[in-house]
């Protein structure tokens, strides 16, 4: 038998923390889908950094918008009106295309109560759906896999990253981080854990290293299947050629593949926009609108837009008077999108009040967690009260 020490076997299997992890293929995981809701797929992207919301969706008949922004408001050469209220940012020119065709919903002002300007916290509070006085060690995509997994795979909730955001941690499940699904197969097929896997003794007493085990066998048994999914469909929609849009990318074809998972989620970083704000966020506005409009071109080419919501959000907006190195700081209220076939299309809700603010920032008129509510209820299925830990009013955006 290898001579395989117990600090040697943790040290490796710490590695299965991340996407691109190494494991032995030795046991086979359950891969059986979640049952309720099955049809339909989640997809969640975050804006990280703390998007400026004032100049996505802009007021831009509202004069204090100007007062409070003498530099960073929005020209009208910059903007795509969309009501007589209302307008995009220039950069959003893809989305817009899709809010012509009835695809996207806009609700204003979400937040939650005693908001918190730190990235970290905040971030946690929008993952872990808990409020701002609460800390809490597991996501709310996390919960709902506690509440609907018995024995479905890791695959039923997919991050395109590296390693694995809070939202995505359950109690008991948790989803997958996978960003390459070809450079995780082949790292599961690592000599050593052959070896490992066939001469390291099943049977340990140690629960530790039985948990260990599991999570090794569940995670190399979810990668083979996404990689043998992955082959099946290649897809022709010509995707942005940036990291976002490769992400992107990995999500369309995984659904077009037929892969059993429920939830994606996908990450776009830069938002943080304290100092030169107007090309940055144009910048990342339009990297993210491009990717997305491709991947609902990629979704309609397969005919699985219909049974797909992607919703954004950041973990709160900036403030709303520009400060001196032309860009804002951290605030509060900020708006989110919803797109798909099946929500309600355009404006959703009031526009942003700047006569009426909490210390120059937007009070929040939706909690967040009615958002998650509504999805997990009527998208998802699935009594949504122990996932976002409360009872929160469910909306009529699907």
């Amino acid at each position: 038998m290898m001579n395989l020490s117990r600090r040697d076997f943790l040290k490796t299997s710490l590695l299965a923390t991340t996407g691109s992890m190494l494991v032995p293929r030795f046991l086979k995981a359950w891969e059986n889908p979640i049952q309720r809701g099955s049809d339909r797929i989640l997809i969640v992207l975050q804006l990280s950094g703390g998007n400026d919301g004032l100049n996505t969706v802009v007021p831009y008949h509202n004069d204090l918008y100007y007062k409070w922004r003498p530099k960073l408001a929005l020209p009208p050469d910059k903007i795509i009106k969309l009501s007589d209220e209302l307008a995009l940012n220039n950069a959003l020119e893809k989305l817009h295309l899709l809010y012509d065709r009835g695809h996207v919903g806009i609700f204003n002002n979400v937040g939650y109560p005693n908001p918190d300007r730190s990235h970290f916290r905040s971030m946690d509070i929008w993952q872990s759906a808990s409020g701002s006085a609460e800390y809490v060690n597991t996501g709310w995509i996390g919960r709902y896999l506690d509440s609907q997994c018995d024995g479905c795979g890791a695959h039923s909730a997919i991050e395109i990253d590296d390693t694995l955001s809070l939202a995505l941690k359950g109690a008991s499940v948790k989803g997958m981080a996978v960003k390459d699904p070809a450079k995780l197969y082949r790292a599961a097929q690592a000599p050593f854990f052959k070896t490992l896997s066939s001469d390291f003794s099943l049977v340990h007493p140690e629960e530790n290293v039985a948990y260990l085990y599991k999570t090794l066998a569940e995670t190399v048994s979810n990668s083979d299947y996404i990689y043998s999914k992955s082959k099946v469909y290649q897809t022709k929609t010509e995707y942005p050629d940036t990291d976002f849009g490769k992400r992107l990318k990995t999500i369309g074809e995984l659904i077009g593949s037929g892969v059993n998972t429920r939830v994606y989620y996908a990450a776009l970083s830069g938002f943080d926009t304290h100092v030169r704000q107007s090309g940055t966020q144009e910048r990342q506005l339009k990297t993210f609108a491009d990717a997305v409009y491709a991947l609902v071109t990629d979704l309609e080419s397969t005919n699985n837009f219909e049974r797909v919501v992607i919703m954004t959000f950041s973990e709160f907006g900036r403030r709303v008077s520009e400060n001196a190195s032309g860009g804002t700081d951290h605030g509060t209220a900020n708006n989110l999108f919803l797109i798909g076939k099946k929500i309600s299309a355009g404006i959703l809700n009031e526009t942003p009040n700047l006569q009426d603010l909490d210390n120059n920032d937007l009070i929040f008129q939706i909690d967040f967690r009615s958002i998650y509510a509504t999805l997990l209820r009527k998208w998802l299925s699935v009594d949504e009260e122990n996932i976002v830990n409360g009872k929160f009013p469910v909306l009529d955006f699907i």
